[in-house]
């Protein structure tokens, strides 16, 4: 089991080029919410809704809502034959208690690691122009969009590197197109171990 995990989580990465004519059914989408739904929730509330996107139309409006990579200031987002075949948008209720920002991201990365089980990959989005894709979406005025996910088969390489001696976390790409994605040692990851006795 440990290995298993290990495998579908180095596996589930970012990706932000996809193969776009490799449609993904709306079944699918439902089959990992599913999954999704089944994940623990603060005092159960279980506040997060799904909104799927499978219409390439569609899923071309919704791709102008979103900002696509930050940290490569000179890439536009993914070109014609590599643009995400789907979408699930979550969404929540305005001010629902507790805050659903823990639910949100144990169904979310749950989302991604079943996707990655069955050889699709995904990508998160935070940076959302959200007036517009509430508009988009014809969203009931009581509820708010938290996340976006861009899913499909991927199209493109990604590689985790050891993070480099001057601390930068910032992804980069290769001119062979590679994705690079450096990660922190597990040594650097732990602040503080337990003391023993004496």
């Amino acid at each position: 089991m440990e290995e298993c995990i290990r495998s579908l989580t180095r596996r589930s990465r970012s990706t932000r080029r996809f193969i776009e004519d490799q449609r993904l059914s709306e079944g699918i989408l439902r089959d990992l919410v599913d999954i999704a739904r089944l994940c623990p929730s603060a005092r159960n509330r279980q506040p997060l809704k799904y909104i799927f996107s499978v219409e390439p139309e569609e899923t071309a409006q919704i791709r102008s809502c979103l900002l696509w990579a930050l940290d490569l200031p000179d890439w536009d987002g993914p070109e014609i034959g590599e643009r995400p075949p789907a979408y699930i948008i979550i969404v929540a209720p305005e001010g629902c208690t507790p805050d659903p920002s823990i639910d949100l991201g144990i169904a979310a990365q749950t989302i991604l690691l079943a996707a990655a089980e069955i050889g699709i990959s995904g990508c998160l989005f935070g940076s959302i122009k959200r007036s517009d894709l509430s508009h988009l979406l014809r969203l009931p005025e009581e509820y708010e969009i938290l996340l976006v996910m861009a899913l499909g088969y991927p199209a493109e390489e990604i590689r985790i590197e050891s993070l480099g001696p001057d601390g930068d976390t910032r992804y980069w790409r290769s001119s062979d197109g590679i994705h690079h994605v450096p990660k922190r040692s597990v040594d650097d990851c732990i602040l503080r171990r337990t003391q023993a006795t004496q």
